[in-house]
């Protein structure tokens, strides 16, 4: 048996319910939910119910769409990913490499939750975008520290994809909690005392993080070690004035993403933020839209949210991922055919150890990406993007389907949507958990994908009437059930739950597969940065695509939009396929390359 085959994890010879209650034993799957839960939250917290609080606080429409601009910290987390995964925070290293950042981002949270109960929005609102905006910096690093936690920790008994799983319904318990739960609340008892008690549980999950286990053998050494740099000197690695001409055009295009999104933040809160205003670079002589590339202005003269990431985002994936990829891909080949690598005998001069690190922290994780998979990494870039496009794109125009189309009131959207629907998606990452056991990643990821899109043709048949949904309702009896126990409702009410109700089935399996697979295909050696890049795609291509199905919409009808959503969803399940036969054929279905990958070296 060879070294590779011996580091390749057994595969569960008792599958189903007792591997889902072994894994659920263990401890590291408790910390996974409760990680899950503190990533949910915070997420629920800014970009949903505050608007809530700050519609009660008479704050203007103009003035709150100004908050959307901190949903970018989410989209773009990405950028300072590989801060997150190669720096130490100073002190905490001993904590562990992940907990380093998890703990003190956790309990940054609880302290500005806290310090939000403490503010009136209206009087106050700057101290409050303030914070808003740091709260949402300091949610998307921990979510970049958390993914990379669950990779990390993943062994055979807390599988990668059943620790995937318990993560997905921590956080979409977190967004019953902040969103459902947090209007009843706050209707019962204010904003103010509901924002301290949402705090004062981060803070609590920050303190009892700390005790989290964690994989580090030795916690005293530093995240890149001298035998990690002194690999890049090895025989046969590429020379380092050849790997420092590459790294600074990436550092260059890094860089200019910074700047653009600093600028563009500065310049949307400039009037709102306390001291942002003079850093407003308009009282330079230098046009800041100029560097912008000309990005929309509303009609405030602020920059638009939504229209700067339809329109700069593309240029922004350009610029840190697709062409530090291609640059990663001519890294990998020059090494392969032995052009300008270090020999034997050569007495090369070493870059400096700045340059070994940024090299290690930037593009050393996309060349073994790259490396790694080779052309195959078209197919799964083209999985990522279409997997979720549908649940990603369609979120935005879902209560303008169910109440303006459908006439449906708020009182009904809230139960179907919020209640029975949080509850349904949570099943469904049961129930994708539990196939994850049984039938495998790669066969769960496929059905996840075909019930993900037929769903689709659920909402098709609601936005010409419902008739065969109201049918299928009264068949199972589920029409008596809703009519019988909801407090209220029109006799539509059934049709909707029920559609709502199979569509988050669906969208919970989907998203237990998804994100065991895109935890998969990662390697441990750099899964900060790797799993914030592909993660990033998925929540950026439905921004993108928002304004092109908003016109479809306009222009042709919510009926063409779910067909054309459900053949999106088709392409998904063909690619999936591929993603399956690929795997099989390497040898890595089901368990995924990172094993022998780490065995090899």
């Amino acid at each position: 048996m060879t070294t590779a085959e011996a580091a390749q994890p057994e595969k569960p010879t008792k599958p189903g319910i007792r591997e889902v209650l072994r894994a659920l034993k263990n401890r590291k799957s408790a910390f996974m939910a409760l990680f899950g839960f503190t990533s949910g939250l915070p997420f629920a917290l800014f970009l949903g119910t505050l608007y809530a609080w700050l519609s009660e606080a008479e704050v203007d429409l103009e003035t709150m769409g100004v908050f959307s601009l901190i949903g970018l910290a989410y989209a773009f987390q990405f950028i300072w990913s590989p801060l997150v995964d190669k720096v130490d925070i100073p002190g905490l290293r001993k904590l562990g490499k992940r907990k380093q950042w998890i703990a003190p981002m956790q309990l940054t949270l609880g302290i500005i939750l806290v310090t939000l109960s403490l503010l009136e929005p209206k009087t106050q609102l700057g101290w409050f975008s303030l914070l808003a905006g740091i709260g949402a910096l300091a949610s998307a690093t921990q979510d970049i520290a958390i993914n990379a936690w669950r990779i990390d920790v993943a062994d055979e008994e807390a599988t990668l994809d059943m620790l995937s799983t318990i993560y997905q319904m921590g956080f979409r318990l977190a967004s019953l909690f902040g969103g459902a739960l947090g209007l009843i609340i706050a209707a019962r008892i204010g904003w103010p005392e509901t924002y301290m008690i949402f705090g004062a549980s981060v803070l609590a999950v920050g303190i009892a993080g700390l005790f989290a286990p964690d994989n580090d053998r030795d916690r005293a050494t530093p995240i890149t070690s001298e035998a990690e740099i002194e690999e890049l000197y090895a025989v046969g690695e590429v020379r380092p004035e050849v790997r420092r001409h590459y790294l600074w055009v990436v550092v260059g295009l890094w860089v200019w993403a910074l700047t653009i999104l600093g600028i563009f933040m500065v310049r949307a809160l400039g009037g709102y933020v306390p001291m942002m205003g003079v850093l407003d670079l308009g009282t330079f002589a230098l046009d800041p839209n100029w560097l912008l590339g000309m990005f929309p202005l509303n009609e405030s003269g602020r920059p638009d949210p939504t229209e700067f990431t339809a329109k700069m985002g593309p240029l922004i994936i350009a610029a840190t991922i697709v062409i530090p990829a291609s640059i990663a891909g001519v890294l990998h080949r020059r090494k392969a055919n032995g052009d300008d690598v270090i020999t034997a005998n050569d007495s090369t001069v070493r870059a400096s150890s700045a340059v070994d690190h940024l090299y290690r922290a930037l593009l050393a994780p996309l060349v073994e990406f790259v490396g790694r998979i080779g052309w195959p990494l078209i197919l799964i870039l083209a999985l990522v993007l279409t997997y979720r496009i549908c649940d990603a794109i369609w979120g935005t125009f879902a209560y303008p389907f169910y109440l303006g189309e459908l006439g449906y009131t708020n009182d009904e959207v809230a139960f179907a949507s919020k209640f029975f629907g949080i509850g349904a998606i949570i099943a469904g990452l049961a129930l994708g958990g539990y196939m994850l056991t049984v039938l495998g990643r790669m066969l769960t990821l496929t059905l996840g994908a075909l019930l993900a899109a037929l769903t689709n043709l659920l909402y098709a048949d609601m936005a010409v009437g419902g008739a065969n949904m109201q049918a299928a309702s009264d068949m199972i009896g589920f029409t008596w059930l809703i009519s019988t126990f909801a407090p209220f409702g029109s006799d539509a009410l059934p049709r909707l739950t029920f559609t709502i109700m199979f569509e988050n089935l669906a969208i919970g399996i989907a998203g237990a597969a998804y994100i065991a697979w895109l935890s998969s295909i990662v390697s441990k050696k750099y899964a900060a940065v790797q799993y914030a890049l592909l993660s990033s795609l998925t929540l950026l291509v439905g921004t993108l695509g928002r304004g092109a199905l908003g016109e479809m919409i306009e222009n042709q009808g919510y009926f063409d939009v779910f067909v054309l959503t459900t053949l999106i969803g088709l392409v998904a399940v063909v690619l999936c396929l591929a993603e399956w036969y690929r795997q099989s054929v390497m040898g890595t279905d089901d368990v995924g390359p990172e094993p022998k990958v780490e065995a090899a070296q």
